[in-house]
């Protein structure tokens, strides 16, 4: 251990280096090299098998683990913020102050930051339960539970869902939801304030030559709708490009190509992607989120566009 901490941060680095490239060798001299395993489909992990089957007529209302989820989350964050807002003190411990931080993110950076003082109250609950909402769904996106009901392990005489990866919002359904619920709510107001007229008339910036403001106002309607594809596509892509890097980089690549080595050469990558997603990614979709729909928000309401 002497000798160790004695090595400069250099030779550490190198030290670990040429103890992975062995441990690879290693592996590829006692495993060796096998067949491609075409049995294995990581993407199962994302099927939404029913867990309670519900069937109303047509209507297919069953459980499933992105239902189980979304309530989880939900759950989360209802918990979460009545349990801390009953424990604030005059001192704040470090939980406190964790929770101060993101409430004053969401508060000033998120709502006031784009919009005015009278809609920034009036919105800024629909804004900050939109933000702890997505997080929580995506930090819990991160934790192995048994949720696969593909792949089983056998335990007891017991069939039981191995561990997985699984994020509410990596189902498109969710977020475009999301996104449907955040078009109707800064559209309402845009109509409430402005009436239908002067909203219609509001999607053509002030400027334009009369000639063209057919063609914009055109456009603009394009635009509105494609918001709805920019909010759900944007937040479901980046959960499910991480989940699957993850899992891919943590074992799924080795089981495909029948390699152990591959295994321990992309394991070190599988788990920096996974603290990076974790660390960054997770907190910087919810931003994004909720930042655009604020943005949309006193877009909506403005005088002028």
């Amino acid at each position: 251990m002497s000798a160790l901490k004695a090595m400069s941060r250099p030779a550490k680095v190198a030290l670990g280096l040429g103890l992975w490239v062995s441990l690879i060798i290693a592996t590829v001299v006692v495993a060796g090299i096998g067949s491609r395993n075409d049995e294995f489909k990581p993407q199962e992990e994302f099927r939404l098998d029913p867990w309670i089957p519900i069937q109303i007529g047509p209507l297919d209302l069953s459980i499933n683990k992105a239902v189980v989820y979304v309530v989880a989350a939900a759950v989360m964050t209802t918990v979460a913020m009545i349990w801390l807002a009953r424990r604030m003190e005059a001192r704040p411990n470090r939980v406190q102050t964790a929770v101060e931080t993101i409430y004053g993110l969401m508060r000033d950076n998120i709502t006031r930051d784009n919009l005015d003082r009278e809609m920034a109250a009036k919105w800024f609950p629909f804004i900050a339960a939109l933000f702890l909402f997505i997080w929580f769904s995506n930090l819990l996106g991160y934790i192995p539970l048994p949720t696969n009901t593909h792949e089983t392990v056998s335990v007891a005489g017991l069939e039981i869902p191995s561990f997985a990866l699984y994020a509410a919002t990596a189902n498109l359904s969710v977020p475009l939801v999301l996104a449907l619920v955040v078009w109707l709510a800064y559209t309402s107001e845009g109509l409430r304030k402005k009436g239908v007229v002067g909203y219609l008339k509001g999607l053509v910036p002030d400027g334009v030559p009369a000639a063209l403001r057919p063609f914009i106002f055109v456009l603009e309607c394009f635009s509105q709708l494609m918001r709805l594809v920019s909010l759900s596509v944007r937040l479901f892509a980046n959960i499910l490009a991480g989940h699957l890097i993850i899992l891919f980089m943590s074992g799924a690549l080795a089981v495909i190509l029948g390699i152990a080595a591959v295994g321990v050469f992309t394991l070190p990558f599988g788990i920096a992607i996974f603290v990076f997603e974790v660390g960054l990614v997770a907190t910087l979709q919810a931003f994004i989120f909720a930042t655009l729909t604020a943005i949309y928000l006193g877009e909506a309401s403005a005088a002028h566009h």
